[in-house]
């Protein structure tokens, strides 16, 4: 909680919004750390929906037919649509486990946790091809070089352990209260002013 991998970023974990966060499309979200480096850093939040589309709709608008041709956890037609960030909001993103592996489109992250951001993904669920499990998200948060850090740093963020169970399960509304057990605090216990010594 709150220090750096022992290589010094945090891609496969998770960033948990402080109540002191001042920007309110970070209001009690759960990012998952895609990518972090000393170029930035990018991430999914896995907590918030996105209203203005459902999968059935993105499907239609993507000429995708639901056609499952096995049995698959994920049933495309009650999957939600996250909203994964501000930046880039037309573009899907698709976090999953690593059963399903494309060369060259997928990029392993960490712990069983990967990303494949081609319309293909979606072609292959829509299939039953696809991976066990899955969340699409439009958009992404994104950070400059240092910009997390100090994020971090001004108690904008906690940091742990990201769990695939909170990743892919589909009650949105206790991911950030689970994430948060995760390491020990109750949300209601957290202060919106972070102190200085």
């Amino acid at each position: 909680m709150g220090c750096l991998k022992s290589h010094g970023y945090l891609d496969g974990q998770f960033l948990i919004a402080m109540p002191s966060t001042t920007d309110s499309r970070f209001h009690r979200s759960v990012i998952y750390v895609c990518a972090h480096s000393e170029e930035g850093a990018m991430g999914l939040i896995v907590n918030q929906r996105a209203s203005h589309i459902t999968m059935p709709k993105l499907l239609e608008q993507l000429d995708i037919p639901m056609s499952w041709s096995r049995p698959t956890s994920i049933r495309m037609d009650a999957m939600a649509v996250h909203l994964g960030g501000p930046i880039d909001i037309s573009r899907g993103f698709v976090l999953h486990s690593s059963d399903y592996f494309v060369a060259d489109a997928t990029l392993p992250i960490n712990g069983g946790v990967c990303l494949t951001a081609t319309v293909d993904i979606l072609r292959a669920i829509a299939r039953g091809r696809g991976p066990n499990n899955a969340i699409l998200a439009l958009g992404y948060a994104g950070w400059e070089p240092g910009q997390l850090e100090r994020e971090i740093q001004e108690n904008d963020w906690l940091n742990c352990p990201a769990d695939p169970a909170i990743i892919f399960d589909t009650d949105l509304d206790t991911k950030y209260h689970r994430a948060m057990e995760s390491i020990g605090i109750d949300p209601s216990h957290l202060v919106c002013a972070a102190g200085r010594a």
